[in-house]
């Protein structure tokens, strides 16, 4: 493929993842291979033919910057099956987020293919610009709905970037963006970055040692690690007074139906749990007075795409709790290298909803993931008390927020001071209960 390169000489490289319980019986919906669809790769179109920047960078890395994805799609997809991520650096998952968000919103992905001087794969910055409504921001691809963003690290990464070479790298990165009009922007801000990449630092934290922002995110997430046996593992997280409640709330619910865990693998009736669970999520969202996000464009086709996807299919874990023909409780969530990771969950607000149909499902769930062998159950990012109550570690995130314009400089304050506020607020055990009851009560008065 032809490209257009930028001069930027390089100064040579630096050294630089039991049993079911009383009353609920365990179910597995199947579906046959050739029943399932494949999800179809999108790209904006003017995209996918445009041609990569290429240049070699002061670090001694060769970077190459790729408006496509369909360019990328085979290189990514075999260097993510041994590179260090996270869940959400799939090629697939993102994929469909172009495909059915960010296409329609003019997001324009930016992806840095990074080599050493021997042509190896060190690194993927799967980068994207975004237009908003005062500045053109450069941010991670599908952050929104990642719950984690960082960059794809080659095994070896850390043997061979030592934190002043990323920088160099960074920088030409940045100054490759700018070069190439396709890719301007005002302001960097790259959300929700966890702090070890697999077994590696995160490169990105090290730029807060040469005076670049680095932030702690609002919220945290919370990570349980299971152990091997789900009774004990139970016990340990719930007093027997709990333990003795929570039981009967199970019998009552078992007094309206057989209640049964379901994992849902049919085509159908995964979509059928999706729609359940984003009319039951719906109504929890205005309960709390927040913005119901599966009213966004494109949020429901996503889902729905991905969680029947043939490609992601031994990644996405759909499951219900049925009570009888009624289901109580649905989630989604993510299976990947010896972790469970919960990203969406639902219980249904009608009468049964005061036997903690939302509580049993999560038992369930719990006691699958090890019975399946995960080591971590990940609650991932929100700061709810029910994931402190389970979790024994919390994973600290961060933001890293830079400006090349007048016009970034402004958003990016204002931008950070809404942060450092809005992280004060919930990291404060008297005033977030206070703001979200205030949230509620404004989110009932709205629905007047």
């Amino acid at each position: 493929m032809s490209a257009s390169n930028v001069s930027l000489r390089p100064s040579g490289p630096r050294d630089d993842d039991a049993p079911a319980a009383a009353g609920v019986n365990r179910h597995v919906a199947r579906i046959a291979d050739d029943q399932q669809q494949e999800l179809a790769l999108s790209v904006s179109p003017p995209l996918a033919v445009a041609p990569p920047a290429e240049a070699d960078s002061g670090s001694g890395v060769h970077l190459e910057i790729h408006g496509g994805l369909r360019e990328v799609e085979r290189e990514w997809k075999v260097f993510e099956q041994h590179a260090d991520r996270t869940v959400f650096q799939s090629f697939d998952w993102l994929a469909a987020w172009q495909r059915f968000i960010g296409a329609s919103q003019g997001t324009v992905p930016a992806i840095v293919l990074g080599r050493d001087a021997d042509g190896q794969l060190l690194f993927i910055l799967q980068l994207a610009i975004e237009r908003h409504r005062f500045a053109r921001t450069l941010t991670w691809l599908g952050w929104r709905l990642c719950d984690y963003n960082a960059p794809l690290l080659a095994e070896n990464f850390s043997d061979r970037m030592s934190a002043e070479r990323f920088l160099l790298a960074w920088r030409d990165v940045v100054a490759l963006l700018r070069a190439d009009p396709r890719f301007r922007f005002d302001l960097i801000d790259l959300q929700k970055m966890p702090a070890a990449v697999g077994g590696q630092r995160n490169p990105f934290l090290d730029l807060a040692a040469f005076d670049f922002q680095v932030l702690a995110h609002p919220s945290g997430a919370y990570v349980a690690n299971l152990g091997n046996e789900w009774d004990a593992f139970y016990a340990a997280k719930r007093s027997s007074a709990t333990r003795k409640k929570e039981r009967k709330q199970l019998k009552h619910l078992a007094e309206h139906g057989d209640v049964r865990f379901v994992e849902v693998r049919d085509r159908d009736e995964v979509a059928a749990t999706l729609a359940t669970l984003m009319r039951q999520k719906s109504r929890a969202f205005a309960r709390m007075g927040v913005e119901d996000f599966f009213a966004r464009p494109g949020y429901r086709e996503f889902f729905t795409a991905i969680a029947t996807d043939p490609a992601l299919r031994d990644v996405i874990h759909v499951s219900r709790l049925d009570v009888g023909a009624t289901t109580v409780a649905t989630n989604v969530g993510l299976k990947f290298r010896g972790c469970y990771y919960l990203i969406l969950s639902s219980y249904d607000d009608g009468e049964l909803s005061r036997f903690g149909p939302g509580r049993a499902h999560l038992h369930e769930l719990l006691r699958n993931a090890i019975d399946g062998g995960f080591a971590r159950f990940d609650f991932t990012v929100g700061d709810e008390p029910y994931k402190r109550d389970w979790s024994d570690t919390e994973l600290a995130l961060y933001d890293h927020l830079a400006a090349v314009t007048l016009r970034g400089w402004l958003v990016m304050a204002l931008t950070t001071a809404f942060r450092r506020t809005k992280r004060f607020i919930k990291q404060s055990p008297t005033l977030w209960p206070v703001f979200s009851k205030a949230r509620a009560f404004a989110g009932l008065l709205g629905k007047r």
